[in-house]
């Protein structure tokens, strides 16, 4: 008893050593500010697609591998969910007493539903698996094809498919981890279609307050997700545990969680941004189509959209994750 009790002192001292935050106390600048030198926001962005285009043969193959099995494991998107929205859409339209919508308006109006409500029904326990199963996978070959081509190193697909899968485990446990750390900010979510729904929103200072507490929740996830994303990096160095993964995480971003969170919020308006320029042209060529030629509405067009979309950003996401912690590692070590 003795001993474990030496032992916690020792964790104690070296928690301590590396963390100068102390709860309820004031923690002095020259203590907690930490140099962090990254590129603009539009330069990094550029430089993770450009990294990634530099390397297009392997990206571009392990995009169609991973498109033809989550294909074929878990299916595309609805085809007759996409369908009903759209009927639902030019009905709502037709009863409408303020004109037409435009094209673009029902594009737009649709990609949101899409975006919101989704046009999967609800997957079974297999698909489940297969979907986290091959989310992993990509994310694992994204990260070891990066660290040996800008290491220099000649490899294919083939080897990144064969190599890169060894700490799924590790990386699966640290993304429980890092679904745990979002359920503050579900909560807030469900809170907040439950009180739109009964009203509560209507009321002053009722209104205040739940705001008030659907921020902090939210604030918290982020707070969490900030180093878990990075975790999710570490985890695939060899001999890599979750738990370190996770410490050494939280020891990177100590001082410059705020200047790192804001890329992730960057990151993750690029993707909306993305999708909605690829995803409403698109939807509106699908309701030309259907317009012109009513049987066109069975081809599933934009459920194989969809699924590309998917692709591609699970590897961009994956990679700008990557590159930003090599520089901020670069960073620390200066």
């Amino acid at each position: 008893m003795q001993v474990n009790f030496k032992k916690f002192k020792a964790w104690q001292k070296n928690f301590l050593s590396r963390r100068p935050h102390r709860s309820l106390k004031l923690t002095r600048r020259r203590d907690y500010v930490r140099k962090l030198e990254l590129p603009g926001y539009i330069a990094f962005t550029h430089y993770v697609t450009k990294t990634v285009w530099s390397y297009k043969k392997l990206f571009l193959g392990l995009a169609a591998l991973y498109l033809v099995l989550f294909t074929l494991l878990v299916g595309l998107a609805s085809q007759e969910s996409f369908t009903t929205l759209s009927e639902s859409l030019m009905q709502t339209d037709e009863s409408s007493e303020e004109g037409d919508f435009s094209p673009i308006a029902q594009a737009g109006a649709l990609f949101y539903a899409i975006a919101t409500v989704g046009l999967t029904e609800a997957p079974t326990e297999a698909q489940q698996v297969y979907t986290v199963l091959l989310g992993l996978l990509v994310w694992l070959t994204t990260v070891w094809l990066l660290r040996n081509k800008l290491a220099g190193h000649k490899v294919r697909l083939r080897d990144g498919l064969y190599n890169s899968g060894s700490p799924i485990l590790p990386l699966f446990l640290v993304g429980l981890v890092l679904v745990v750390q979002l359920v503050p900010i579900l909560i807030a979510f469900i809170a907040y279609g439950a009180a739109n729904n009964s009203g509560l929103l209507e009321s002053g200072v009722e209104s205040m307050l739940f705001w008030i507490v659907a921020s902090l929740l939210g604030l918290l996830s982020l707070f969490w997700v900030t180093s878990t994303l990075f975790a999710m990096i570490i985890v695939t160095l060899p001999g890599m545990f979750p738990v370190k993964a996770l410490r050494s995480a939280g020891d990177l971003v100590l001082g410059r969680r705020i200047r790192i969170l804001l890329r992730w919020l960057w990151m993750s308006l690029v993707v909306l941004v993305f999708w909605s320029i690829i995803l409403i042209p698109m939807i509106l060529l699908d309701l030309w189509l259907n317009s012109i030629w009513p049987v066109f509405s069975n081809v599933p067009l934009i459920p194989i959209v969809l699924a590309m979309l998917g692709t591609i950003s699970i590897i961009w996401v994956s990679s700008y994750v990557y590159l930003l912690y090599r520089k901020v590692v670069d960073e620390h070590a200066q």
